[in-house]
C-alpha cells in the first residue's frame, strides 16, 4: 500500500513537473468575442518570441466549467471577469486575476442602418430573426438581455429572438443572413472581416447594462510555466494594450 502511495505521489509530481517546464507551447482558452484582437496580439508576440501560442474560442461560461473540470488550458480570458474570479477563489490560478479590458455592445445589421433608429431598429417590420449570444453561458448574450429589457424591447422580440452558442455564432447568423440583425460585441464589428461585409452597426449605451469588465488568469496547470507568465506579461504592455483599443475595448 505504501509502495502505491508513493509511485502516485511521484506520477503526481513528475506529471506537474513536466507541465511547469514545458515553456514551448501555451494553450489559451479565451471568449470568442476576442479572436481577432488576440489573433492579432499573438502576431505582435511572436514576432519577439516565436514559441507556440495556441488558442480555443468559446463562451466563457463553458471555457470556466472546462476548466474547473480539468481541460488543459495554461490561460483563460473570459468576457466576464466574474469567471476568472471564481476560478481564483476555487484555487484553479496561479496568477492574479488581471481585468484587461472593457467590452461594448452593438446592433448590428447588413439589412438595415440601424444608426437611424438605435435600439428601435429591433422592431423593425423587416426584421423576422435577432441574433444574440446564449445568455445562460455567453456574457454578451446576458449584456444583450441587459439592454433590451432596459429599453422595454425584450418582449416585443422575444419569439424572434435566435441563440448563438457564443458571439462568434451570432455575429455569424447576422453575416450569413440566419438572421436578419443582432446584438454582437464592438470588438467583432471592428473586425476586418465584418468590415468587408458592409453592414452597419449602432453602439449600445453602457448604461443600459452591467459593464463588460474582462479577466485573464495563468491556470494552476501552468504555475511555473515561463512561457505562460511571460504572454502574460505581454498582454498587459502597451502593445497589447493599444491593439485592445483598435479593437473598441478600454482599460479599466
Amino acid at each position: 500500500m505504501i509502495k502505491k502511495i508513493a509511485v502516485i505521489v511521484l506520477l503526481t509530481f513528475f506529471a506537474s513537473h513536466s507541465f511547469a517546464q514545458n515553456s514551448n507551447r501555451i494553450l489559451i482558452g479565451a471568449a470568442s468575442y476576442l479572436k481577432f484582437a488576440l489573433d492579432s496580439i499573438i502576431q505582435v508576440f511572436n514576432k519577439e518570441d516565436s514559441r507556440a501560442v495556441n488558442v480555443t474560442y468559446g463562451s466563457s461560461g463553458k471555457l470556466y466549467e472546462q476548466i474547473s473540470n480539468g481541460a488543459p488550458f495554461d490561460l483563460y480570458f473570459s468576457a466576464d471577469i466574474s469567471y476568472a474570479d471564481l476560478l481564483k477563489e476555487k484555487g484553479f490560478a496561479a496568477s492574479e486575476v488581471y481585468p484587461y479590458g472593457i467590452g461594448r455592445i452593438v446592433i448590428w445589421s447588413k439589412r438595415l442602418d440601424p444608426t437611424k433608429d438605435g435600439m428601435n431598429a429591433l422592431l423593425a417590420s423587416s426584421i423576422r430573426k435577432v441574433a444574440i449570444a446564449n445568455p445562460e453561458h455567453a456574457p454578451y448574450g446576458k449584456r444583450a438581455m441587459e439592454s433590451m429589457t432596459f429599453y422595454k424591447l425584450h418582449d416585443q422580440i422575444k419569439d424572434k429572438l435566435v441563440l448563438g452558442e457564443n458571439i462568434s455564432q451570432t455575429a455569424q447568423f447576422v453575416t450569413t443572413g440566419a438572421a436578419d440583425i443582432g446584438i454582437i460585441a464592438l470588438s467583432l464589428a471592428l473586425s476586418p472581416t465584418m468590415k468587408q461585409l458592409g453592414g452597419k452597426y449602432y453602439l449600445i449605451p453602457e448604461s443600459s447594462h452591467d459593464p463588460l469588465l474582462q479577466g485573464a488568469i495563468i491556470t494552476l496547470r501552468a504555475k511555473g510555466n515561463e512561457l505562460a507568465e511571460s504572454f502574460f506579461n505581454f498582454m498587459k504592455g502597451k502593445k497589447a494594450v493599444d491593439i485592445l483599443s483598435y479593437f473598441g475595448f478600454t482599460k479599466p
